[in-house]
């Protein structure tokens, strides 16, 4: 198997991210439960595609590209921090993103402007019709004599799986050093890259331990995660064997993607009360009430220190109200 860090990356985040136990949460829901924090790494409001960009950014320079393309929802998170990557990188950047959600100058819409990426809104609900206008975007600036490459929504491909095939090796080192033994880990589920990475990278850096997705939108995530799994596996030299055992969905969207749920905002307010800590409505606020509400249901029993991926997400707070 290759090493990982021998793979090209490009140093854009400050890692390791912070990984420790949220003593007040533990002691009220009887449960030792650990924090990853890829929200403090580093670059803008912090974030998991931080991890990914790494890898991919790294093969853009490296085919000679000076634009990169990328999408999402209007307040994409993928989005805002590709644009923060390739401003560092002196590239630019070209959002363009569906109309729907919040469409209005805030949260990170101002700081995809800030970051001087080119926003553009396209009217649709299917991600083909956005990679179509990439392609007739790209073939204009080619005429120009520039570079484009295409990062495709989330930076879920298994080249960008590989940013959290890294974490996993990052925080079992972080684990061993407070003398722990990992039961658990869980992170919410949007694309299915960091949840594929986290997997592969269970199966090398902590084996038998389970990797539960919480999924946040209703694409079939029980089949890509796995195949980005596998996909990256390949990339590493390295078997990946799925079992039964070591992976998990289990969905917690309320009304829908990117809808905030009422049930969710309590849980939102005492991870912030109890622990400092603020979580968003769209990613990880139904992450993690989806993982509470899984954990009162018995569904940790027998394991303890139960690792959640802070994956980030804090702009949506400014740019959408927490229901009640």
């Amino acid at each position: 198997m290759k090493d990982i860090l021998s793979l090209p990356r490009l140093p854009l985040g400050v890692y390791p991210t912070p990984f420790y136990k949220l003593e007040n949460i533990s002691a009220k829901y009887g449960k030792n439960i650990w924090v990853k924090r890829d929200d403090l790494c580093g670059v803008a409001l912090g974030g998991n595609k931080v991890r990914k960009l790494e890898f991919l950014l790294a093969d853009a320079k490296a085919q000679g590209c000076d634009t990169v393309f990328t999408t999402g929802g209007a307040q994409s998170n993928h989005a805002m921090l590709t644009a923060a990557c390739a401003a560092r990188l002196g590239m630019q950047c070209v959002l363009p993103l569906k109309k729907r959600g919040v469409t209005e100058h805030l949260g990170n819409l101002i700081l995809d402007d800030i970051y001087g990426a080119q926003v553009k809104f396209i009217d649709t609900d299917r991600y083909d019709d956005i990679y179509a206008e990439m392609d007739r975007m790209s073939e204009e600036l080619a005429k120009e004599g520039r570079k484009a490459y295409h990062i495709p929504v989330g930076g879920s491909t298994p080249l960008g799986t590989l940013g959290y095939v890294n974490c996993v090796r990052e925080f079992t080192a972080q684990a061993e050093e407070a003398g722990i033994k990992i039961g658990h880990i869980v992170s919410a589920t949007g694309s299915g890259g960091t949840t594929a990475g986290l997997l592969l990278g269970a199966k090398l850096y902590q084996p038998g331990v389970k990797v539960t997705g919480m999924g946040v939108d209703d694409d079939p995530f029980e089949e890509i995660v796995p195949t980005l799994a596998a996909g990256a596996a390949e990339l590493l030299d390295a078997s990946f064997e799925r079992t039964p055992d070591d992976f998990q969905m289990v969905y917690h969207l309320g009304q829908g993607y990117a809808i905030p749920n009422a049930e969710d905002t309590p849980y939102i307010e005492e991870l912030a009360r109890m622990e400092g800590i603020l979580l968003d409505p769209v990613y990880t606020g139904k992450a993690w009430t989806g993982m509470l509400k899984l954990l009162q249901e018995g569904y940790f029993d027998g394991q303890d220190n139960i690792v959640f991926v802070h994956t980030g997400g804090a702009a949506a707070l400014f740019a959408m109200n927490l229901p009640r």
